[in-house]
């Protein structure tokens, strides 16, 4: 029996961490920091959410596992340490990210509910690479990339990449954008590993599309894809950047010291939200264009943590000490508004810009200190239990333009346990309790209060469930949640506020495993059962369904090599329910069925290993719209072809 926490190996000093069950089709020989053969189906653990370069699939995201934000709740994690982003790792240097959820987020150290992001950095290797990649769509995208790796000494290689896009988008809004990294890696010795790492990322000329919001209990009328009617000069410019240092260290055997240290900088130089109010069902409109001046949003974070581990037998106890903390500033508001008057949409409009007036901004700062013991356990063939807890110091002080700064904070003890057995080689059980402090963020645009601070929120969850190892090849994990927390959304007076508790309880099952040596699929399904209590729901001011949960997530993936010689093939479904659209429950966006398919040519240029990539994504060219917020709307993609060619070198 393996050891079912994915960090198990990572606290032993020599090890390193399991490769995925799965391994890629025979194809020829490339770089070990080569591109070629990324594939997200081939190389994903499960269905909870998972992406490599250009691919993604799953049932959560990033931003949206069980119904909520893992960045909010604290979960994202660069090789396992904590990382509070505004600007996250970019493909040049994150190999992949993974969902973390369930049986697979238990040997994760101070975990908080929903479920954890994981990045995993992409190190210089021993040996010189280098992958380009040259892609374009039907949209006009078009972009060029490469990545490459350069020994420089036996104990020092030097990773570096760069990109360049041209952006086209389902709204008929352009923009460029274009981000370049490096890292280090230095091995004076088999004990130590030292990566210091820089990113940078700018986007230029990003139109602001229009936000639709309508008049009354309706969904949008029907929008053109690819049509932007202006204005040009609303246009979106920021630059980036993330500057950062992981360590590990094994000074003793069966002693390990780990840290990253991070920097995430935002600054949007310009902005722009565009929004279409008071929106008919014949398409009339009136146009309202904010402005904001320039902002900054700066995070500096990271995570010290000492572990030990004891074998004993079949017995490994690790036990790890951890300081993490952040420290996240920003200066934003200070808008102004220009109301256009009635417009109807697909007229053209653009005017010439007006002169606009900007007030003084808000400054927000978050500390952020915790400190913790963790234990982890792991019996071969029996099971595992870990358990952690941490005392943490959020302090948060607002100051509005005129008014005395605010400041609100909280020291409460936070805390997990989570328990696996094995009952057999091929059946396990788990069980976990979680809780933890979440920041709320700020008030959205289309609020009353908009830009405003909220203050954080505890929340807890329950979990348990199973992992089957059906065959060999094909493994099945399936759970239950209740995860709860305070409920955020417009009242009846359009401001941004306490509205009562959010429940989201549900089930999610992943199924994953190669059927036959040339066919994989990766298929799972989550059903939930949100729902807000409190005084808002008992008084009728909001519906009992929270905003943008959706009850039924649905997704299935499959990759068939081809009996052709390098070829394969593929395709992704997706469906999901309704969603509540309005606080009071009043709009719905319609359940909605999504289908991509694709498929590889992997073939020698120049003899060196090469892939050519080809998918249509939304293929049935499916309507719908995406919601930004309560009441206000954007649409979806249409169907669009692409291909993109990737040589290691």
């Amino acid at each position: 029996m393996l050891l079912a926490s994915p960090l198990a190996a990572q606290t032993l000093p020599t090890a390193e961490p399991t490769p995925p069950e799965a391994a890629e089709p025979a194809e020829p020989a490339m770089p070990s920091q080569g591109r070629s053969g990324e594939n997200a189906v081939r190389q994903a653990d499960d269905a909870f959410g998972f992406s490599v370069g250009r691919e993604t699939l799953g049932l959560y995201s990033s931003s949206n596992v069980r119904g909520f934000s893992p960045f909010a709740a604290g979960n994202v994690r660069i090789e396992g340490l904590y990382f509070d982003p505004y600007l996250t790792l970019l493909p040049r240097l994150r190999k992949s990210t993974a969902i973390r959820v369930g049986i697979s987020a238990i040997g994760y150290p101070f975990p908080s509910p929903t479920g954890i992001v994981d990045y995993s950095f992409r190190k210089p290797g021993d040996s010189a690479s280098l992958s380009a990649l040259t892609g374009l769509d039907s949209y006009g995208n078009a972009a060029a990339e490469f990545d490459a790796a350069l020994p420089l000494s036996r104990e020092l290689s030097l990773g570096f990449g760069a990109q360049l896009s041209r952006n086209d988008f389902y709204n008929g809004t352009t923009s460029l954008s274009h981000n370049q990294a490096a890292a280090l890696r230095w091995r004076p010795s088999d004990r130590l590993e030292i990566i210091p790492f820089a990113q940078r990322s700018e986007v230029l000329d990003d139109e602001a599309g229009p936000i639709y919001v309508p008049a009354g209990p309706f969904l949008p009328p029907p929008v053109p894809r690819r049509r932007f009617d202006g204005p040009s000069w609303a246009d979106y410019n920021s630059v980036g950047s993330l500057f950062g240092i992981l360590v590990t260290a094994s000074p003793a055997p069966g002693w390990q010291f780990r840290t990253g240290l991070f920097r995430s900088l935002y600054n949007d130089r310009t902005a722009f939200a565009h929004l279409l109010v008071d929106l008919m069902p014949d398409g009339t409109a009136e146009r309202l264009i904010i402005a904001d001046p320039p902002s900054r949003f700066i995070s500096s974070s990271g995570e010290m943590r000492l572990s030990r581990s004891l074998a004993e037998g079949p017995r490994l106890h690790v036990i790890h000490l951890s300081v993490r903390g952040r420290d996240r500033r920003a200066r934003y508001d200070g808008s102004d508004a220009v109301d256009f008057g009635p417009m109807r949409i697909g007229e053209r409009f653009d005017p010439p810009p007006p002169e606009f007036i900007f007030s003084g901004q808000t400054r927000d700062q978050v500390r952020q200190w915790s400190a913790g013991m963790a234990y982890q356990g792991l019996w071969r063939d029996v099971g595992e239990l870990s358990f952690g807890i941490s005392r943490t110091d959020y302090l948060k002080k607002s100051t509005l333009p005129g008014e005395p700064a605010l400041s609100t904070r909280s020291r409460p003890w936070l805390y997990n346990v989570a328990t696996a057995v094995h009952l057999s080689p091929a059946l396990s059980f788990y069980a976990g309790y979680s809780r933890g402090l979440e920041e709320s963020g700020t008030a959205p645009d289309n609020a009353s209060n908009r830009n405003q601070p909220l203050p954080a929120i505890l929340t807890r969850q329950v979990e348990a469930g199973m992992r089957l190892q059906i065959s060999t090849d094909i493994k099945l994990i399936a759970g239950a949640f209740d995860l709860r927390k305070p409920y955020y959304n417009l009242d009846a007076n359009g401001r941004y506020d306490l509205l009562g508790d959010v429940v989201s309880q549900g089930v999610e099952a992943s199924v994953s495993g190669n059927l036959t040596p040339s066919l994989r699929v990766i298929a799972g399904g989550v059903l939930l059962r949100p729902r807000v209590t409190g005084e808002g729901v008992s008084l009728g001011r909001v519906g009992e369904r929270p905003v943008g949960l959706s009850p039924r997530s649905l997704d299935f993936n499959l990759d068939w090599d081809t009996p052709l010689p390098g070829i394969s093939t593929d395709i992704a479904v997706s469906n999901s329910g309704s969603v509540p659209a309005t606080r009071n429950n009043l709009v719905f966006i319609p359940a909605r069925t999504l289908v991509d398919v694709g498929g590889r040519y992997r073939f020698r240029l120049a003899q060196r290993p090469a892939t050519l990539r080809v998918s249509v994504s939304n293929l049935f060219h499916v309507y719908g719209f995406e919601l930004r917020g309560a009441g206000a709307y954007d649409i979806i993609p249409g169907r669009v072809f692409s291909a993109y060619l990737t040589v290691d070198i």
